[in-house]
Order: C-alpha cells, then sequence, then structure tokens
C-alpha cells in the first residue's frame, strides 16, 4: 500500500541522497497496462512538488508501452536534476529500457532484466484476426520483416530480380504498405532516440553504436532478456549493483507493489466469490508516486456475479467491469 512505501520511498531518499519517483506499469494477465501518455501530467505535478534537485531516483517497473511518452518523460525528468538514475527491481523492457538509456546510471538487482527496443506497430491497417466474434489487429515487427526478407535473400539464397519483387508483392498483400513504411520509420527514430539519450551515460560514439545495434536488431528477438551482467560487461551500460542494504530496500519496494498490484498473476473472477454469489473489486493497474506528493493510480472497478444459465439451473461466472480510470491517494 502507498502509506507503507511512503517510508520506505524517505530511506530510500535519504541513502541516494536524492527524490524518488515510482512508475509502475502492472502485466497481470487479463489486466496488463503499458507505458501512455496520460501518465505525463503526473509526472509534471510530481515534479513541481519536488521541484529542481541535484538528483532523482527513477524507480521502475514494466513490460514497455508507447516510445514517444518515454522520450518525453526522461526528457521531463532531465529538466529537474543535474543527475538522474534508474532503479530496477525486475523488469524494464521495451519501453521502459529506452527511459533506462537516458540515465546517468542505472541500478540493477541481480533479477533485474532489461529488453530489446525494436519496434512493433499496431494501426487501422495492420493484418487481423478474429478471436471470440472480435477483430484483433496483430502487431507488425520491424524485425519480422527483416527476417522474412533475409530467409528469403541469405538462407534461400533467392537473388532473381523478378522472384524478389514477387516476395516483396506477396508481403504487401498481407501487410498494408503503408504500415511497412511506418515500421521502417519507427525504427529509425527509436534508434535516433536510444542514441541520444545514451549520450548521458556514454561518451564514445562507436560503444553508442553497438549498443543501439544491438538492442534494435542483434538481440533477435523481442522476448530476449538482458541480464544485469550482459547490460554492464558485454553491452557496457554504466550499471551499478546494490550493496546489501540497498538490495533489501528496494526489494522490500517491489514486494509491496507486487502485492498490491498483484503482478503476474492472472486476473480470476472466480477468486473473488470465495462464500458468496456476488461480490465487488478494486484493482489497480499503474502507479506513479513520490514520497511528498501523492500516489495516481490507474484502478479497474467491477463486480462479480453468478447467475443462472437460462432454465438449466446451473450457475455461470460474470464478471461486469463498472469504471475505469485515475484515482489520486494524498498523503
Amino acid at each position: 500500500m502507498y502509506e507503507n512505501r511512503k517510508a520506505l520511498y524517505t530511506r530510500l531518499e535519504g541513502m541516494r541522497s536524492s527524490k524518488v519517483i515510482c512508475f509502475v506499469t502492472g502485466d497481470k494477465p487479463g489486466m496488463e497496462t503499458q507505458i501512455h501518455s496520460e501518465v505525463f501530467d503526473f509526472f509534471v505535478n510530481h515534479l513541481d512538488v519536488i521541484g529542481v534537485v541535484p538528483k532523482i531516483s527513477l524507480f521502475i517497473y514494466t513490460r514497455g508501452g508507447d516510445t514517444l511518452t518515454a522520450w518525453s518523460l526522461i526528457n521531463l525528468m532531465r529538466q529537474f536534476c543535474d543527475e538522474l538514475e534508474v532503479i530496477i527491481p525486475s523488469k524494464c523492457h521495451s519501453a521502459g529500457t529506452i527511459m533506462s538509456l537516458g540515465a546517468n546510471s542505472i541500478i540493477m538487482t541481480k533479477q533485474a532484466t532489461l529488453g530489446p527496443i525494436d519496434p512493433s506497430i499496431t494501426t487501422q491497417l495492420n493484418p487481423s484476426v478474429m478471436v471470440n466474434d472480435l477483430e484483433i489487429r496483430l502487431p507488425v515487427s520491424v524485425e519480422d520483416i527483416k527476417g522474412y526478407l533475409a530467409l528469403a535473400t541469405e538462407e534461400l539464397k533467392i537473388s532473381d530480380p523478378i522472384a524478389l519483387a514477387k516476395i516483396l508483392l506477396s508481403l504487401g498483400d498481407k501487410v498494408h504498405p503503408l504500415v511497412l513504411g511506418k515500421v521502417y520509420r519507427s525504427k529509425a527514430q527509436i534508434q535516433m532516440l536510444a542514441s541520444k539519450l545514451l549520450s548521458h551515460q556514454i561518451e564514445e560514439p562507436e560503444k553508442i553504436e553497438k549498443i543501439v545495434n544491438f538492442l534494435c536488431s542483434d538481440s533477435g528477438s523481442h522476448d530476449y532478456t538482458i541480464s544485469r551482467r550482459e547490460a554492464e560487461n558485454e553491452l557496457g551500460l554504466n550499471i551499478e549493483k546494490p550493496g546489501e542494504e540497498l538490495y533489501q530496500l528496494i526489494k522490500e519496494i517491489y514486494e509491496d507493489i507486487k502485492e498490491d498490484l498483484s503482478l503476474g498473476e492472472p486476473f480470476n473472477a472466480a477468486a473473488f466469490l470465495a462464500n458468496t454469489q456476488e461480490a465487488a473489486y478494486s484493482i489497480p493497474r499503474v502507479l506513479v508516486e513520490a514520497t511528498s506528493s501523492c500516489s495516481y493510480q490507474y484502478k479497474t472497478n467491477g463486480v462479480v456475479r453468478l447467475l443462472p444459465v437460462n432454465d438449466t439451473g446451473q450457475l455461470n461466472i460474470h464478471n461486469s467491469i463498472i469504471s475505469e480510470g485515475w484515482v489520486k491517494h494524498d498523503n
């Protein structure tokens, strides 16, 4: 709970000589959330209270989200401090990794992981499939497109221009040409943003290029995870290993958040119906909070009921979402 975490944030601020902002997007299956532009104003509100300070510590857990929001948030925080560090207790993937690149240093626990930043695009022009009578747009990854073309040219050794033209036309039949163009532009944009952000912790252009290339394509898969050792020794990021006291504090904060948001635990409507036929629930899914201001929480509120199926006497579990939105928890 936020009341418990405030005291922990205060301890962390004393240990790091900084001001702490915590940002968490939940990965509860069935209730996943991502980095989204909605949080920008909440960061502004926290930073207005904090003011311009020598150092800010961003405590972050996320599986990713919008690239430009990640870029904007890091640039915003850097306007309020001379030094920015990112503290990663566990997962910080995709757009979260982009945010980490913009810090002066990255504190990673033994179990913390970063991830590739290769882009996937989802638009109204994307390919779609039907799932339970709903049309679902499939994300298109630039690396998947590159893999398809590499299969033809490198693995199958197809070099005939006419054959290659047919392969490209076949791809265009499956994926709208405008989506293909957008995917390519997104990769170029991410490479540019990542290079600029890395300049805060790495000076050598060749090292920056190596890191960006690996994160954008050389890792091979968007699901690839980058451990602390690989981030430091192989990529050359400015990684700090927490001492035992700091590690235990980071872990305590993370465990409180994990319990509050039920991170990683699938949404199970039946679990609310222990000894009743109707139960209300309120699930926090995103946190943007700081010690001296407040906690902004995105919550889903709903009701689970056992309802009869026609006249059979059987009961079905029915989940109704009543409301979703942001709630402010003050000091």
